[in-house]
């Protein structure tokens, strides 16, 4: 994970709307663009999202999106290039596959798969890129929230068993020597 995404999730639930917090991975080329253009043509994003500038879509894993949630965040959502625009080619189709993948993980171990979504826009739409944050948010703000431990890391689905599909580490990669 980018130092940038770490220290967005990690202060994932630190936002200021009450209740809930959402991350959002953005593209430089065309999301983060939009973001910019909105902030500077005065349109207000809710204040329970947190922006991560990333690269390419393509550079969010699933363990981004999950770690970003295991860490305190209500939702998260991936905003790229519109599909077939990618500056890299096909960052955005594997973003789509790896939300998708999100979702159904989520879905399996009991969580909403509401919670991860993929929106799409050109660096010239910032009115479409507010309009996916704020349906983001009203999307999240409908939903219960995330069973949480005292500790604010671990959670428990909707029917009482461990989702530890999300906030487990990665088995640690050993070298093989011939």
């Amino acid at each position: 994970m980018t130092a940038t995404a770490t220290s967005a999730t990690a202060t994932a639930g630190t936002a200021t709307s009450p209740g809930r917090s959402i991350v959002a991975f953005c593209c430089r080329e065309c999301a983060y663009a939009a973001a910019d253009a909105s902030a500077n043509a005065r349109r207000p994003l809710p204040p329970s999202v947190r922006l991560v500038l990333m690269p390419c879509t393509g550079r969010v894993s699933p363990l981004h999106l999950l770690r970003a949630l295991a860490e305190g965040a209500d939702g998260v959502m991936v905003a790229g290039c519109l599909l077939g625009q990618c500056h890299y080619r096909e960052g955005n189709f594997n973003a789509v596959d790896r939300v998708a993948f999100v979702q159904r993980l989520l879905e399996s171990v009991g969580v909403e798969p509401e919670r991860c979504r993929m929106f799409t826009m050109s660096a010239g739409e910032p009115p479409k890129f507010v309009a996916a944050v704020r349906e983001m948010d009203r999307v999240v703000g409908g939903l219960p929230p995330l069973p949480r431990s005292s500790d604010g890391q671990s959670r428990t689905t909707h029917d009482g068993t461990r989702a530890a599909a999300a906030s487990q580490q990665p088995p640690a990669r050993t070298r093989r020597t011939a």
